[in-house]
């Protein structure tokens, strides 16, 4: 660890900054590596009441089986029901199976409805 307040390797002063990525330092059973970093920001996911709102509203077409239109970001329009979702996905059960990126998507609504 360098002294005097002089930055280190990574560019991190040692008296005044404090990394936000942590290494574990116990080896793996029978190995002598350490463990991968573990990545702060990624691990202490906050859901805000949008993100709730989205995954009330995502369970309840996942459990009724409603035939759902998304719009992609480029105009392509995919029907089916929505089997599952996670934080960055849904997958789609139409005439195919498809995995859609959240970010992909411009908007979706219920079959049956206008949409705009």
């Amino acid at each position: 660890m360098p002294m005097n307040g002089q930055a280190d390797q990574s560019g991190m002063s040692s008296e005044s900054a404090t990394p936000s990525v942590r290494a574990e330092q116990r080896p793996y059973k029978g190995s002598s590596t350490v463990l991968p970093i573990r990545l702060q920001s990624l691990t202490n996911k906050d859901p805000g009441p949008n993100r709730m709102t989205e995954i009330f509203y995502l369970q309840k077409q996942i459990q009724s089986q409603t035939p759902m239109v998304i719009i992609l970001e480029d105009g392509e329009r995919i029907d089916g029901c929505i089997e599952w979702y996670d934080g960055n996905a849904l997958k789609v059960r139409g005439r195919t199976k498809t995995l859609i990126y959240k970010s992909a998507i411009k908007y979706m609504y219920k079959l049956g409805e206008s949409g705009r």
